[in-house]
């Protein structure tokens, strides 16, 4: 299992990156909520990681921080979330705004995520209610590529807009639902990591 690794980044085009381990390149798929502290191309940067394995692929999914892998980890063990709906999840949501909705049992937040109905939802607050308890010392309290088809394939090196939508498709959301979320908040000087996150931000 790689549970960890240190490296530059070559390439960034959300969710995902391509981070050079010493000579080797490793494809990793990122939550937002970690994209957002990545630094610049050519910089390194550590990252927590977690493979999954598949018949047909090996993913690598890297983390900023050890909470969001935990947490993440929590959620494939539920029944009916596979690791991209936990991808989303962790997009939409940090792990204390997460814990918060577990807790509150707040499923109207949670059934705006792109794949979680409200079974899902129920599901998630039935299995996870009280493991965000009395945990401060846990991990989960430290301080806090392949696309679906659509009807338009949005690629690297566009506009910031277009990589937004490009983002949102991969994390879940149908490419005219991306469209307009990525219309309503979107400005001339905002990059495209800075749309992404005003654009969950503005849906939940």
């Amino acid at each position: 299992m790689i549970g960890h690794l240190t490296g530059h980044i070559v390439e960034k085009q959300p969710p995902e990156i391509l981070l050079d381990v010493q000579g080797v390149g490793y494809e990793l798929l990122l939550p937002m909520t970690s994209f957002y502290d990545l630094p610049d191309i050519g910089q390194q940067v550590a990252l927590f990681t977690h493979l999954v394995v598949r018949e047909d692929a090996h993913l690598l999914f890297g983390f900023s921080q050890k909470t969001d892998r935990t947490l993440f980890r929590e959620l494939i063990k539920t029944n009916g979330v596979g690791p991209k709906l936990a991808l989303a999840i962790l997009s939409a949501m940090s792990v204390t705004e997460f814990a918060y909705a577990i807790e509150r049992e707040e499923l109207s937040k949670l059934v705006k995520i792109p794949g979680v109905g409200k079974k899902t939802a129920e599901r998630l607050l039935v299995e996870l209610k009280g493991k965000f308890k009395g945990n401060q010392q846990s991990d989960f309290f430290v301080e806090s590529k392949h696309l679906p088809m659509t009807e338009k394939r949005y690629e690297k090196g566009e506009e910031p807009s277009d990589e937004a939508v490009y983002a949102l498709i991969a994390l879940g959301y149908k490419a005219s639902e991306a469209e307009k979320m990525v219309k309503k908040v979107n400005k001339p000087e905002l990059s495209s990591e800075q749309l992404i996150r005003e654009a969950l931000k503005a849906s939940l």
